[in-house]
């Protein structure tokens, strides 16, 4: 298929990799801005922008999409460059824009995100976190068909993954990463045969990962889930 992919890190550079890997054409990769980092702050480009200029691919990093917002320029050009990609469906994973209702309704087939959460629980920025805060057994990855709302829209395909008691946020990461592009690929898949079908997610269970500040930065790192829940 011919995709357009938005993501920013890690999490989104192996869901790159195995959307290349799986033969997708994918002529135009969205993510964020180079950021500083290091000790000397300099600008670096996001792993999926070095991953999306390794294999040839063209990149655009507009700080915002929102026609009306602070960066209209931007996502003017942002727009353009989407229109000449001309993409069947948009496949978003950790990109950290806000996808304004053009966006989602520019792909004939829509925008396909991939949450590291077993949805409705864990909607939100940071669910690998949350979940071992709370002691969860079992998260996993959900391929979601995209809409304007916080990780609300309808639920196309889920890939469990248990989380044991010496795990820790990075292996819980490494183990997300690696099911949401095996079930992106077999999303897509799907969709080409016509057998990918949207079901609502239930209003029961319903929670969500806030962000994480500074005091927090303890669940970002390794120590075992079992020692983080008991916080």
């Amino acid at each position: 298929m011919r995709l357009v992919f938005a993501g920013t890190p890690e999490f989104a550079r192996v869901a790159l990799d195995a959307l290349l890997a799986a033969g997708h054409d994918i002529p135009l990769v969205l993510t964020q801005p180079d950021r500083p980092a290091g000790r000397g702050l300099k600008l670096t480009p996001s792993p999926v922008k070095q991953a999306a200029l390794a294999a040839g691919i063209t990149v655009a990093q507009p700080r915002s999409l929102r026609l009306d917002g602070r960066y209209p320029e931007d996502a003017a050009q942002a727009r353009d460059t989407l229109l000449q990609a001309a993409p069947e469906v948009m496949v978003v994973a950790a990109y950290g824009l806000i996808l304004p209702a053009w966006t989602l309704e520019l792909p004939p087939r829509g925008c396909l995100n991939i949450h590291a959460s077993l949805l409705p629980r864990w909607r939100g920025a940071a669910p690998i976190q949350r979940a071992i805060e709370a002691g969860d057994a079992q998260t996993g990855v959900t391929i979601m068909q995209m809409d304007e709302g916080l990780d609300t829209g309808g639920m196309l395909l889920e890939q469990r993954v248990s989380i044991g008691p010496d795990d820790s946020a990075a292996h819980l990461h490494d183990a997300l990463a690696q099911a949401g592009g095996q079930a992106i690929v077999q999303a897509l898949q799907a969709l080409q045969a016509g057998q990918l079908q949207a079901r609502p997610q239930p209003a029961d269970g319903v929670t969500y990962a806030a962000k994480l500040d500074k005091a927090e930065a303890p669940l970002d790192c390794s120590q075992p889930a079992a020692v983080l829940a008991r916080r």
